[in-house]
């Protein structure tokens, strides 16, 4: 089928709403969010449901045309960006908007791919329970989008990534079939768990459409701290003693660094440190939440335990500096200077970001000798390392120095991704954390899941996809 006769075929079935042709409707969703790659997309189609959505695959694959799915378009790695020859089409989830069906004694719900995080969480909210999975893009990234590149986010610590709330799955193969996974079981064990195989799949084998995730009981105490530390290896001590007092009861630890903080309060209007004491090098995030109520006598109350276990630590050195948020309006102010720094990255110029995981334990130790690295080889670069401890996943990102033009740095893009990932690699970690490899980081997977492990991969992709039309050049090489 020419692509004329396509366009006309694809009209007719998605209707002037489901279809985008025009290079100014189009342009939004070209670019990747960190503007590294615009590509030429033949069309967007913005399919009403699933039905249409398989009837549109199924077109294109007769026409030989590849599909890249988007959701929220907030890829760090271009994971969803189309390439420039004009032989793929956008596949915009947005008006799979729907949650098909909630259950607060099954503690699940069932829903679209084009639901955002935000609203999926605003609505088991409403039902009395709790959408666990918690990022800085919620308000903008969609279940969709969260579920293919498995997002990992601030509470991974305590409930896991995404793809450990996936009890089911619905998903539009390359050819157009759909297959409907979408069983709200606990337990099913029979044969293979293939959901986990389109989780983190970033769009390569097949397209979801929708989910039935894992609820949790909503949380009816939650407290949030922040602190300075001398040190990260101080930073880990305090973990350590959080993990102690209550693992039960740690919801999140994130940690940054002053370069990053002060990024932020310069870059990012209505943000201050809460703490009396000057600048630190290091800070932590810490809250803890719980389902349990406290009594009337107060026993079980989070904020003075939470008092207490900063208190130990400020007497054993780990800490210099803390406070704990007295209001909701507090507690969402200290979490700003947590989620705010890719935005205030982004208003400060370039960068070039390092999305990586190392052993808990190991953190320390790589934040000091990649840091090394990093500012030998850049010499002025400014090192911006935050991100979730409790789970060794540090985005360990570089800002352009202060002379040096912004595509001269970003050309350095790749060799710094490699002195940072060096280092990883000696410490047995992984060049990708949360983020996805998308476009960016295609070329890395042959050295670091070489050998059976990439093959068995490419036969997985063979045969979902055997023409590969499902999100070419992503995440394989």
């Amino acid at each position: 089928m020419a692509e004329t006769s396509l366009l006309a075929a694809l009209g007719g079935l998605l209707g002037r709403r489901g279809l985008i042709t025009a290079p100014a409707d189009i342009a939004p969703y070209a670019e990747d969010w960190r503007r590294l790659y615009r590509g030429r997309p033949l069309a967007v189609l913005r399919p009403a449901n699933t039905e249409e959505l398989a009837a549109a695959v199924a077109l294109c694959a007769q026409s030989g045309i590849a599909t890249v799915p988007q959701g929220g378009n907030t890829s760090m790695v271009g994971g969803a960006t189309p390439h420039e020859d004009g032989r793929e089409v956008v596949v915009s989830l947005a008006r799979l908007n729907r949650v098909r069906a909630l259950d607060p004694v099954d503690l699940t719900m069932t829903v679209e791919a084009g639901v955002t995080l935000q609203a999926a969480q605003d609505a088991a909210a409403e039902a009395g329970t709790l959408l666990t999975l918690s990022i800085a893009s919620e308000g903008s990234a969609t279940i969709g989008g969260v579920l293919s590149t498995n997002a990992g986010g601030n509470h991974t610590l305590r409930y896991g990534n995404a793809r450990d709330l996936v009890l089911g799955l619905e998903v539009v193969l390359a050819d157009g079939q759909v297959w409907n996974g979408l069983r709200r079981l606990r337990k099913d064990n029979t044969g293979y768990c293939l959901r986990q195989l389109f989780v983190g799949a970033e769009g390569t084998l097949g397209i979801i459409t929708a989910a039935v995730l894992r609820l949790a009981p909503p949380l009816r105490q939650r407290v949030v701290g922040f602190a300075a530390v001398p040190h990260p290896e101080a930073a880990l001590a305090l973990l350590n003693r959080c993990q102690r007092h209550d693992p039960a009861a740690l919801l999140a630890f994130e940690y940054m660094n002053q370069a990053g903080m002060a990024l932020v309060l310069r870059h990012i209007p209505d943000t201050s440190l809460p703490l009396a004491a000057a600048a630190a090098a290091h800070y932590v995030l810490i809250e803890l939440a719980t389902a349990r109520a406290r009594d009337e006598n107060g026993a079980g109350d989070l904020a003075l335990a939470l008092e207490e276990l900063l208190a130990a630590a400020l007497a054993a050195g780990e800490v210099s500096d803390a406070t704990i948020a007295a209001t909701e309006a507090q507690a969402r102010a200290i979490w700003r200077l947590r989620e705010d720094h890719a935005e205030a990255q982004r208003r400060a110029g370039a960068s070039i970001k390092n999305d990586v995981s190392v052993p808990v334990s190991e953190v320390p130790q790589f934040l000091r000798e990649a840091s090394s690295a990093c500012t030998t080889l850049v010499p002025g670069c400014a090192v911006i390392a935050f991100g979730h401890m409790g789970d060794g996943n540090i985005h360990f990102n570089l800002q352009q120095p202060d002379d040096m033009a912004a595509a001269d740095f970003l050309a350095r893009g790749h060799e710094v991704m490699e002195a940072v990932n060096a280092v990883v690699r000696r410490l047995g970690g992984s060049f990708s954390a949360e983020h996805g490899v998308g476009r960016l980081k295609t070329y890395m997977m042959p050295a670091w899941r070489g050998g059976a492990e990439l093959a068995m991969m490419r036969a997985i992709k063979a045969a979902l996809d055997p023409r590969g039309l499902m999100n070419p050049g992503k995440l394989l090489p």
